[in-house]
Formats: structure tokens, sequence, C-alpha cells
């Protein structure tokens, strides 16, 4: 049996924690929490999307998803409204404040690298590794019984 510092969960899990502590500092005084970074990372490359559309490109659950959009919201980030083509669709779209947080994150991602000690390259490639595991861990024959 492997032990916990050897298990690959484990150090997915790690690195995540870690990796959402360095953007902390970096994002506190724009205001902004990481899952409401990662929303406007959506938006600002597509705006105006529905809320599962978000959802499933940041791999949210909408009873996730829906509260933190109208914190969002309420810090005058975004706009909800309903689709006028089907009322049951919530869309999503970014406001002068959320477009204008954009120019100002622009050094976010040069100090990510940098914390990381990885080069652009480097860490291109391992995003690539991880997004990889992701999608064989997310097909469905992946499961297997003990």
């Amino acid at each position: 049996m492997l032990q916990i510092d050897q298990m690959l969960c484990f150090s997915l899990y790690a690195a995540s924690r870690a990796m959402t502590r360095v953007y902390q500092p970096l994002l506190e005084p724009l205001g902004l929490t990481y899952p409401q970074y990662v929303v406007l990372l959506a938006l600002w490359a597509e705006d105006a999307q529905p809320v599962g559309q978000i959802g499933s490109r940041l791999g949210l659950e909408s009873n996730t998803l829906t509260p933190l959009l109208k914190r969002m919201e309420a810090a005058g980030l975004i706009h909800r409204a309903r689709n006028k083509d089907d009322e049951r669709q919530v869309i999503i779209s970014l406001s002068g404040k959320g477009r204008l947080l954009q120019s100002q994150t622009s050094h976010i991602d040069r100090c990510i690298i940098e914390a990381s000690g990885l080069s652009l390259d480097q860490a291109i490639a391992l995003t690539a590794e991880i997004n990889a595991l992701a999608a064989r861990l997310m097909t469905p024959d992946t499961a297997t019984d003990a």
C-alpha cells in the first residue's frame, strides 16, 4: 500500500491547495477570490455565457456556481439576465468593473510561473499532462470495482 505522500491523488490535492495559496495575495488587492477569478477568466475569453456553459468549462456544479455568481453580481463584477429566447437559461456577462479587472490582472500569469520555478515551456507541458490525466479520469470506464 502506498504512503500518502506517494499517492497521485494527494499530490494533486496538495499542489492545488498550494497553487490557490499563491494566487490569494495576488487577487486579494483586487477584491477577488480564486473561484471568482476563474469565472472572470472564462468570461474574458468569451463574454455572455449561459451558467451551464461556465459550469461545464470550470467543472463546477450549479449548486456551487449559482451562489458564487450571485456574490459576483452583488460586487458589481457581472450581470445575470434571463435569456430572452429561453427563460430557463441565465446568461452571465461582464460588467464594466469586471472588464476593467482584466487589465489589472495581467501580471498574475507571470507571477504564478515565477512562483512555480518552472519555465513557461515546462508549465505548458505540465498543464497538458494534467489536462490529459483529468480527461482520462473523467471517462466512464476509468472507474473500477475493488
